[in-house]
């Protein structure tokens, strides 16, 4: 039990990068509260406690991870605050070199170590309240997670360092935490993990997304959902007929391609072609006539010349997609992709994603005019 010194700290939780460390934070809140603490999220009111919930994606997210981390260590050594805890995936890759760097923060803990985050604030894992996570996100939508890590082998990516091999959760453990969120009166689900198509190949020895989404739909009082993140390699095309039957499921689709060039989609160990890619955005608009479907492309891969960009750039004039986001190359240590020299001037690619943008904004106004 807390003392009464204790019940009176204040934490506010800082939550950086995308929506799985915003699950991951909304967690580290559900367990505080329940121990009593006062948490507030993303807050300016005044607390004694800060947990910084880091990103270690990119160069510019582990930059904002750094500077953010370093901000609260300042305030702390002016006794602006009395604990600082930084977790998540900065913190995962890089815990020895931060403990050198920045010694002001009093404990750096992993992707996975919540309970030992909870037990330097003395607070107890509450295991019964899995599944019973308390949101921040506005109150019609909340984010499930229905995965950690990541199986793939791309060449760039340095997910599977900081989350670890794909661990899928239950079908029912999923259906709980839906029959939670419709209690509370949430309306949508937005389904994400590191990959979607890969769902259930450990728990079920096969993918098990379609299952999932028929058990989810059947829960009184969701009426969407929505599915991100889906890895276009071996992608389970059953996903796309079950979308087509069942109303809830929303008719888009997050798909991050990443290049249309074979040889960057070679280098990039994507397994997959062009062509596939091509076949399985016909097969979805086929399928599900008026699905709206997102991409993100990764331009300045190592060793992309003018002749590969402009696949690209065909690519996306051809397939017209609804919504695109690009990213710059970032060279991450310990990925195979490092081994490969960083020759693209950040200069080429910067002009390159904007050359994509260019092409995405010219095809989304041609979009809005239809609507």
């Amino acid at each position: 039990m807390k003392t009464k010194t204790l019940r009176q700290d204040k934490v506010n939780v800082i939550t950086l990068g995308c929506s799985k460390n915003l699950v991951d934070s909304e967690n580290i809140i559900t367990q505080l509260r329940a121990n009593d603490y006062d948490v507030i999220h993303d807050s300016n009111d005044e607390a004694n406690i800060i947990i910084v919930n880091t990103c270690g994606f990119i160069d510019l997210a582990k930059e904002e991870s750094i500077n953010t981390i370093v901000q609260y260590a300042d305030i702390k050594s002016k006794g602006g605050i009395d604990k600082l805890y930084v977790t998540g995936c900065l913190s995962q890759r890089y815990k020895d070199d931060l403990e050198k760097e920045i010694p002001e923060v009093d404990a750096y803990f992993g992707t996975l170590e919540l309970p030992g985050l909870l037990a330097k604030l003395n607070a107890d894992y509450k295991y019964e309240l899995i599944g019973e996570r308390n949101i921040t996100t506005p109150q019609h939508f909340a984010y499930m997670k229905i995965s950690e890590g990541c199986n793939r082998t791309c060449s760039f990516c340095a997910i599977p360092l900081m989350r670890g091999k794909h661990i899928s959760r239950s079908i029912d453990s999923l259906v709980k935490e839906a029959r939670h969120f419709a209690s509370l009166g949430i309306k949508e689900l937005v389904l994400i993990a590191q990959e979607l198509t890969y769902y259930g190949l450990d728990l079920y020895k096969k993918r098990a997304l379609p299952d999932l989404l028929d058990a989810l739909c059947a829960v009184e009082g969701i009426e969407w959902i929505r599915l991100h993140y889906a890895y276009p390699s071996k992608f389970p095309r059953e996903i796309l007929d079950t979308m087509a039957i069942q109303p809830k499921i929303c008719n888009y689709l997050d798909i991050p391609l990443q290049h249309a060039s074979d040889t960057v989609l070679e280098r990039m160990r994507r397994q997959t072609t062009r062509q596939e890619q091509k076949e399985l955005i016909e097969y979805a608009r086929a399928t599900v006539p008026d699905i709206a479907i997102r991409t993100t492309f990764l331009v300045g891969f190592p060793g992309e010349s003018d002749e590969e960009f402009q696949d690209l750039c065909d690519f996306v004039e051809q397939m017209r997609f609804d919504r695109v986001g690009v990213f710059q190359y970032s060279h991450e240590e310990d990925t195979t992709a490092f081994l490969l020299e960083d020759d693209i001037d950040p200069e080429l690619k910067a002009e390159r994603a904007n050359r994509i943008m260019e092409i995405q904004q010219s095809i989304s106004f041609d979009h809005n005019q239809k609507e």
